[in-house]
């Protein structure tokens, strides 16, 4: 089953539930002290949670600018696949392509866009669009 980001009628596809939980536990873990929506309470809060309307997508916007600059300094040693369980690690290992160089440009979408860059489109389309965005299982 697939996740992913919905503002009607366009559904943004993520990959598997594990694998974007993947990354709100690596922002969690290492960029908010462990303590969940303390810094990023939009996006890590309402979206995560129940969504968020569009009037909400610019602080969100804002605040996923600095997670990508966080991110982007961070190796990609530091990924947390799961904060429940921090033993837990990627189906694929630490077989990744060369490429990818920090946690900023770890998250590829199961259609090999970047993650973040995904983000900032569907935010983005909610403003425009004035709908909500919401995090779904398709």
């Amino acid at each position: 089953m697939a996740v992913g980001l919905f503002t009607a009628p366009i559904f943004y596809v993520i990959g598997t539930g594990d694998f974007l939980h993947s990354f709100f536990s690596t922002i969690v873990y290492r960029l908010e002290g462990s303590d969940w929506g303390s810094r990023f309470p939009v996006l890590m809060n309402e979206l995560f949670i129940d969504g968020i309307s569009h009037t909400q997508c610019e602080a969100a916007l804002q605040e996923l600018a600095v997670i990508k600059k966080e991110l982007a300094a961070l190796s990609t040693d530091q990924l947390i696949w799961d904060i429940e369980d921090l033993s837990k690690q990627p189906p694929w290992g630490t077989d990744i392509a060369p490429t990818i160089t920090s946690l900023a440009n770890y998250f590829v979408t199961s259609d090999g866009k970047q993650l973040i860059t995904v983000f900032e489109t569907a935010l983005n389309t909610s403003i425009s669009t004035q709908r909500p965005l919401i995090i779904r299982s398709m």
